[in-house]
């Protein structure tokens, strides 16, 4: 859930917010430039497997995707300062690095 944003519709695609839609934008441009590769949304992340009684847990990524140049895989979340202080949040930021060895990048 997203907190006082707006969904916004860019180019067929539906986003949670503004600046989630501009930030797919500027990845979406550095795509075509060849820069980045595999861009994708929406990437889900198994964190904890389901269990007896109990759901998986998983991590949902706003945005995804391999840069070339750093050889490296980036996962990108669009936060306000209120929603990436909450605890569920914050925990599973914490998972993905420990899990997964990816440190989510806040925009």
């Amino acid at each position: 859930m997203k907190y006082k944003n707006k969904k916004i519709v860019v180019d067929g695609v539906t986003f949670d917010s503004k600046k989630e839609a501009v930030y797919w934008r500027v990845l979406k441009t550095r795509q075509d430039f060849g820069e980045i590769e595999n861009l994708r949304r929406q990437e889900k992340y198994l964190l904890i497997p389901k269990q007896t009684g109990e759901r998986a847990v998983h991590y949902v990524a706003d945005m995804a995707y391999y840069d070339r140049r750093l050889d490296k895989e980036f996962v990108i979340d669009v936060k306000s300062t209120f929603t990436r202080k909450l605890p569920a949040y914050v925990i599973k930021r914490k998972l993905m690095l420990f899990i997964h060895g990816i440190k989510v990048v806040e925009i």
